[in-house]
């Protein structure tokens, strides 16, 4: 993914299309198969973006996340809407890790704390992420600021799961910004989306299946605020 520093205030209510043609139908179907042991999968992806990168793109994410939460939150809530302060990346050396809710957090997380309202997430976390892509800075951003938006949210819009409603508000924003021309998606950027909300649901030790969502969950959920916007991700 790229940011474009150039921001244009023009949103569009229509689906979002992918820049590039790519099956979102196909790979829920692949990943189905995957979970009811067919054998088949998401291929996975050769190293290819080393951390400094990943932390341009992180800085980058920020910026186009907050931009589209800023530009439309009011108009679409008729609420005030405020940033979460930015922590950004920390490791879990002795001191230096953030603390949320009385507790120092592992750096193999990404969170948001609602008592300090801001978004962090542990060195890590992002380094497993570098054997994905850049997409994976994108999506860790966008999800993490879907928390700190829901925060902002009546009660009545807040769905029971929560991290799966992030999912879809995550792609919304993305894929919002990609509508908006604030973002551009380059070849195999969707791709590393998938494998991301894979990963997540099911390699670290502080996602499972039974608090984020199973893979296919979460890329349904994702696929889902890609395709309808802010308003399919509502209770």
């Amino acid at each position: 993914m790229r940011t474009i520093r150039k921001i244009e205030r023009t949103f569009t209510a229509t689906v979002v299309k992918s820049a590039m043609w790519f099956d979102w139908t196909m790979v829920l179907l692949t990943v189905a198969a995957t979970m009811m042991g067919a054998g088949l999968g998401v291929a996975a992806a050769a190293p290819r973006v080393d951390t400094e990168t990943m932390l341009v793109d992180l800085d980058h994410a920020v910026t186009a996340v907050d931009h589209f939460w800023e530009g439309h939150f009011t108009e679409m809530f008729g609420l005030p809407y405020t940033a979460p302060e930015v922590v950004g990346l920390y490791s879990d050396a002795p001191g230096t890790a953030p603390i949320c809710a009385g507790q120092a957090q592992p750096a193999d997380n990404a969170f948001y704390c609602p008592q300090g309202h801001y978004v962090a997430w542990g060195d890590e976390l992002i380094a497993q992420g570098t054997d994905i892509g850049d997409a994976w800075a994108y999506f860790v951003v966008a999800h993490e600021w879907a928390h700190a938006v829901v925060a902002q949210l009546p009660a009545s819009l807040v769905t029971d799961d929560q991290e799966l409603q992030a999912d879809c508000l995550a792609a919304a924003a993305l894929y919002g910004a990609v509508a908006e021309g604030t973002l551009i998606l380059e070849p195999g950027d969707e791709q590393e989306l998938v494998e991301a909300l894979a990963a997540l649901a099911d390699q670290t030790p502080w996602t499972t299946s039974t608090d984020h969502g199973d893979a296919f969950e979460r890329v349904e959920a994702f696929n889902r605020g890609r395709t309808g916007g802010v308003g399919a991700c509502l209770a």
